[in-house]
This record gives C-alpha cells, sequence and structure tokens, in this order.
C-alpha cells in the first residue's frame, strides 16, 4: 500500500522513524514534508498535499492512505480534511483507530506526536492501515451524506423543518 506521510516540526524525528516502520512493512512510503527541523515551519501545506495524494491515489484505483501528525494532531487532522474526498479521523488509541476506518472509512489518520509514546503511536496507525471499511450500508450512507454536502453543499431535510 501507498503511504502518504506529513507532519510539522514537532513530529520530524517521528515521521523518520515511522517510515523506516512501514517500508519494514512493504509499504511504498511518500514523505510530504517538511525536509529539516524548522520550529516556525507551517504544517498545512504539508498535511494538504499528503491528503491530496492520498485522495488522487484512492481516484487512479490505488491502495493509499495518509498520516499525519503534529504536536496535538488536531491542525494537521483540520488541514488534511480541507481536501475535498480526505477524511482524516485523530486516533488517540486503538479503538478511535480501528473505528476511523472501519465505520468512517477514513482515509487519513491524524497522530499527536507528543501526545504519545512512538510505539503507542505505531501501534495506532498500524491499526488503521490493516483495517478496512466494513462496508455497512448506514455507515456508506452517511459517509455519501458527507461526500454530498461536500460537492454541492446537499444536506437531508432538517427533521424539524415544518
Amino acid at each position: 500500500m501507498r503511504i502518504h506521510i506529513a507532519t510539522d516540526h514537532a513530529g520530524l524525528e517521528f515521521s523518520t522513524r515511522l517510515q523506516h516502520h512501514l517500508a519494514e512493512q512493504g509499504h511504498d512510503i511518500v514523505d510530504h514534508g517538511p525536509i529539516e527541523y524548522d520550529p516556525l515551519d507551517d504544517y498545512p501545506a504539508f498535511c494538504i498535499r499528503a491528503a491530496q495524494a492520498v485522495v488522487a491515489d484512492q481516484a487512479e484505483g490505488r491502495e493509499a492512505l495518509g498520516v499525519v501528525f503534529g504536536g496535538s494532531g488536531n491542525g494537521e487532522q483540520i488541514a488534511a480534511n480541507k481536501v475535498r474526498g480526505a477524511r482524516a479521523a485523530l486516533a488517540w488509541n486503538l479503538a478511535t483507530a480501528e473505528l476511523a476506518r472501519e465505520h468512517n472509512d477514513a482515509n487519513v489518520i491524524a497522530i499527536g506526536a507528543r501526545q504519545h509514546t512512538f510505539e503507542e503511536a505505531v501501534s495506532f496507525i498500524d491499526r488503521f492501515i490493516q483495517t478496512p471499511f466494513s462496508g455497512e450500508e448506514r455507515h456508506a450512507r452517511r459517509i455519501g451524506q458527507m461526500a454530498a454536502y461536500e460537492t454541492d453543499g446537499t444536506l437531508a431535510p432538517d427533521p424539524r423543518a415544518s
């Protein structure tokens, strides 16, 4: 599987270690940055490029997922979710990593590199990568609703409206 990775300065060392870990598992790794430590760097472009690449690969039928991380993972998740077709989920334990894929068909995982040990974070990422989307109708329907809103602003009718 191709894995697109992006971080900010807070996750640079983590990124290097993660890339080695994932490559050892046979994944094709694409690093979207940064390339050097800069405590004033701006992570949004790195994370957006990673999410764009995931969406583009998936549109071409290639198996791909993304991993974005920084100090908390929050900003990185928000940046990745600005890309149409990206479904980035912040994971903080094995259950949230698994459910992000199983129920939400998330294609990008966001991790707070300063919130977890390397081993913990890698366990979340590995679980995310290994977990397939369940394909259950209720989950597919909800993902479809989000995609419709993202595409043209369509929302289901408000049940409170008369």
